[in-house]
């Protein structure tokens, strides 16, 4: 059997898990405005208790990479990394668009057309969003990137096809992005039950990071600003 705990902090949610052979044994999660940094070592223990595993237990430690809050992804990666270099783990990185997608499709499958296309939304600040534009399949159409919101997005790919924007950036599409084929999730966020499975087909590839120079996918350069909620941004 394979072991392996994940990390996810790129966003305002505080997600942790183990997973077995790609399916999650044990969870904690929270949303409350509290810093990551205090909530992800205590739900790591919670999750590490539960299954009755130690460090030495686990096959590979998985990250959460970005994009997404600064301080949450450091938050994220600096802390599997202390793992992986104190308990000589492998690491692995999952792009957190890619993830939500993969979960989203998943969980909506039986409201989903073959045609339809998706697009997670992580919050940039202002108009801005992280975003990605994929198929059905999880092709990816569009690379990841920090997109400014206005009435001409998407306009062309919505002229033939529905997309679904989903996640906490998706609500700044409800008034400009005003058509019949786009379909608005809010209330869908990053969680390590989207990572299970991608993790472990990284782990079967042996798709592993450098531990030593591994770093979050910031995407965009860090702007120092007053945080709006403690331990983000």
């Amino acid at each position: 059997m394979t072991y392996n705990l994940l990390i996810e902090t790129a966003t305002m949610v505080c997600s942790v898990g183990i997973s077995r052979d790609g399916e999650i044994i044990a969870i904690r999660e929270s949303m409350e405005f509290r810093s990551h940094a205090e909530m992800v070592s205590v739900f790591i223990a919670e999750v590490m208790s539960e299954t009755g595993l130690s460090y030495a237990d686990l096959n590979a430690v998985a990250v959460s990479k970005g994009p997404g809050s600064y301080t949450g992804l450091r938050i994220g990666v600096s802390t599997a990394k202390g793992i992986c270099y104190g308990a000589d783990k492998p690491l692995i990185g999952i792009e957190t668009l890619a993830a939500m997608t993969s979960g989203f499709v998943e969980v909506n499958k039986e409201n989903l057309l073959p045609t339809d296309l998706f697009c997670p939304m992580i919050d940039a600040r202002r108009m801005e969003v992280y975003c990605r534009l994929s198929d059905i399949s999880q092709n990816v159409l569009s690379e990841t990137e920090a997109m400014i919101i206005d009435d001409q997005s998407f306009q062309e790919k919505l002229a033939n096809q529905r997309i679904w924007f989903f996640g906490d950036g998706a609500a700044k599409c409800e008034t400009l992005i005003n058509h019949p084929n786009a379909l608005i999730v809010k209330d869908f966020n990053p969680s390590v039950r989207f990572m299970a499975r991608m993790t472990q087909q990284a782990f079967d590839k042996q798709q592993f990071e450098n531990v030593a120079y591994f770093e979050p996918f910031y995407l965009k350069d860090f702007v120092a600003a007053l945080p709006r909620v403690k331990g983000l941004r």
